[in-house]
């Protein structure tokens, strides 16, 4: 049980490592107080956390004893399955299935290209072994599991280095028996290794899917649980005695317990924070259905929300060898909200291609070295630098001054990179790469909400991340979008939404059945064990106020894909109905004529969601036109007036062309747009 006087404490604060900055809001019972932001430390990422936090609690005059929670979370594990940086692990799956991880599901995500690249799985074939057992897909035994094969073989891998062990045997998601008792034997033999079991961290059917999930499990959860740990000690010796959480890629946030136990769930955490946020900020501004659009400093990151929720899906890859390219990745069977992530940030370098036209990303400078305009070393052109150059950006005021960024560097970096070679102006090559970024952002924006049946130009965009808004208006043309908002302390608006995501826990189990036959004691039993455990899982955690969601993945018999639907109020007899009105919402039209099953049953257990405004409490004071400077916009280079955002009062109309400044992001508005700060103060342009 948590100290009820935790609870009491007033402050509450998120921290968010992207791959170039490193963003912390603190918040109270009221809202946000304070916000913070400095750059990512790629060798050591608790550093900056330690940084930002010390930094923030000064600025408040906070002590880290007055924090009640300390949620956190990070891409650093999917990085360290992209650089193959975990541990060396090995696979225990049933006898005639060494090769699924290279088999997958026999299928070429590029039909014509003969030179298809394959994606290379975490556990090399030397180190994937067959193991004498077999059940069927009703869970009944057809071979026993060979204890003793499985004891030798555990010996043998930990004599050989081998620190983590996946184990997914084919239908153990019909029953897990072989695989725990195979989990008891590698523990007799062998205890220094790490184990886990797909019956526990995916339970269900299709093996390719489940057994890649365990493995990537395995491959992060010494890595993770070392990071936490080490994370944990340094706030603690701040004072910190509150409760320390991890965001989950779902949207939810676990303890440090279960995220060690399952860190594949960590590895989308930080980009669904910032989707969080905009939901939230979108039921503030009465916009239930929006697209939320984070560009930070080394990806762009769009999201659709309808409802006032983020969609959550379970098909996730990672390490794409073409990151658009749906199934040039490892599949990860794990709850994840739902968005297109594209290699575009500010940091993203600019080049000439094979057809001499610009290009941009996914390659990123990071925050090591950096842009160019960084000063830190890096030479080639960036997103940032021809931002820079286009006048969007104060060389002196950005991250509120503490990082000069040197123009003359930027200069000659595009001047090098995209202008000579193509023999164009500076302010041409400039605008080309601001121009093309917002294309291919759009580009991805634009297949991700059409093919989830909606409409982009119908849609106001939520902007935010440190070069969101400066980007914002570009991208909203591009969709046809109506109106776009941007929050104050947009640039750290990710580390909000840790601080209104709900206490959570994903459960699923495989039980194929046609909804006309389905047995509704069954489905009553089935869903009454997954609540159970959920309620253990937070339970444990100190938490006794929990709901749960129920919902079914169903499909039409003979599809290969399923649509998750929720559970309706009428209960499980009326999933098919529910089901084809959805299908029909989504694909635009009738389904078959034929019969509906459903495959998977799943439930999220959940505390209440913290209440908070994210819009500041600080009210604006001060003048709010800064001065001018010289701005490029199609046509020519023009006088362009800059505003404080942190002087804007509610009511403030501004006519573009303007730039609005804040410490962590700064908003474009182009010529011919009306920018309006609204009650909560953000901007909303038309």
């Amino acid at each position: 049980m948590s100290d009820p006087a935790i609870e009491d404490r007033p402050y509450r604060v998120g921290v968010d490592i992207g791959g170039t900055f490193t963003d912390l809001c603190l918040a109270d019972g009221d809202g946000v107080v304070a916000i913070a932001k400095t750059l990512s430390t790629k060798d050591s990422p608790a550093d900056a956390v330690e940084r930002v936090l010390v930094e923030a609690l000064a600025d408040t005059g906070t002590s880290a004893g007055e924090l009640s929670s300390f949620v956190h979370g990070t891409t650093l594990f999917t990085n360290a399955i992209v650089e193959r940086k975990g541990a060396r692990t090995a696979l225990l799956t049933t006898r005639g299935f060494r090769d699924v991880l290279e088999i997958g599901r026999e299928r070429r995500y590029e039909l014509y290209d003969l030179q298809v690249e394959l994606p290379v799985p975490l556990v090399p074939r030397h180190l994937r072994f067959d193991v004498p057992e077999r059940l069927l897909a009703d869970g009944s035994e057809a071979e026993p599991l060979d204890e003793e094969y499985v004891e030798r073989l555990a010996r043998e891998l930990e004599a050989a280095g081998v620190e983590a062990v996946g184990v997914g045997f084919l239908h153990s998601y019909a029953s897990p028996e072989h695989e725990r008792r195979a989990a008891a034997a590698i523990e007799r033999a062998a205890p220094s290794l790490r184990v886990s079991l797909s019956s526990a961290v995916a339970p269900e059917i299709r093996e390719f899917e489940r057994i890649s999930t365990t493995v990537a499990n395995a491959y992060v959860q010494a890595l993770v649980e070392s990071y936490l740990e080490d994370l944990v000690a340094r706030v603690e010796r701040l004072g910190f005695r509150g409760r320390f959480a991890v965001m989950l890629s779902s949207g939810g946030i676990a303890t440090v317990e279960t995220a060690s136990r399952f860190p594949v769930r960590l590895l989308e955490s930080g980009p669904a924070a910032g989707a969080l946020a905009a939901a939230a900020l979108g039921e503030e501004s009465g916009e239930p259905d929006l697209l939320s659009f984070d560009m930070g400093g080394t990806t762009a990151k769009l999201c659709l929300v309808t409802g006032g929720r983020p969609l959550v899906t379970e098909e996730f890859e990672v390490d794409r060898v073409y990151r658009l390219k749906r199934g040039s990745g490892l599949p990860v069977k794990t709850p994840v909200i739902d968005m297109v992530e594209i290699g575009v940030g500010g940091g993203s370098i600019a080049r000439v291609s094979a057809l001499e036209t610009v290009a941009v990303g996914p390659e990123s400078a990071g925050s090591d070295p950096g842009p160019a305009c960084y000063a830190l070393g890096g030479t080639e052109a960036t997103v940032t630098d021809a931002d820079l150059v286009l006048g969007y950006l104060d060389p002196g005021y950005f991250l509120g001054g503490r990082l000069r960024l040197d123009v003359d560097a930027a200069r000659r970096a595009i001047e090098g990179s995209v202008a000579g070679p193509l023999g164009l102006s500076l302010d041409e090559a400039a605008w080309g790469i601001h121009e093309i970024a917002n294309q291919d952002m759009a580009n991805a924006a634009r297949v991700h909400v059409v093919e989830r049946g909606r409409e982009p130009s119908l849609l106001p965009v939520y902007a935010f991340g440190g070069a969101g808004p400066v980007h914002a208006l570009g991208v909203a043309a591009a969709l046809g979008s109506p109106q776009v908002y941007v929050p104050r302390g947009a640039g750290v608006l990710s580390a909000a939404g840790f601080l209104v995501a709900p206490l959570a826990f994903d459960l699923v189990r495989t039980r194929r059945v046609l909804l006309a036959e389905l047995e509704r004691a069954e489905a009553e039993a089935l869903f009454a064990e997954m609540e159970a455990e959920g309620a253990r899982v937070l339970r444990a955690a100190g938490i006794e106020d929990v709901s749960h969601a129920r919902s079914a993945d169903v499909r039409y018999v003979g599809q290969g894909h399923e649509l998750r639907v929720d559970v309706p109020p009428g209960g499980v007899g009326a999933l098919a109905e529910e089901f084809v009105r959805l299908y029909g919402e989504v694909y635009g039209r009738e389904g078959p004529a034929v019969p509906v099953e459903a495959l998977n049953w799943r439930v999220l257990s959940s505390v209440p969601r913290p209440e908070l405004r994210l819009s500041p409490r600080r009210p604006p004071s001060g003048e709010p036109r800064k001065g001018e400077r010289e701005a490029y916009f199609p046509g020519g280079r023009r006088v362009v007036p800059v505003f404080d955002r942190y002087a804007l009062e509610p009511g403030t109309r501004v006519d573009g062309p303007a730039i609005l400044e804040e410490r962590e992001s700064t908003l474009v508005v182009p010529p011919g747009r009306l920018a309006e700060v609204t009650a909560n103060l953000a901007v909303l342009v038309r």
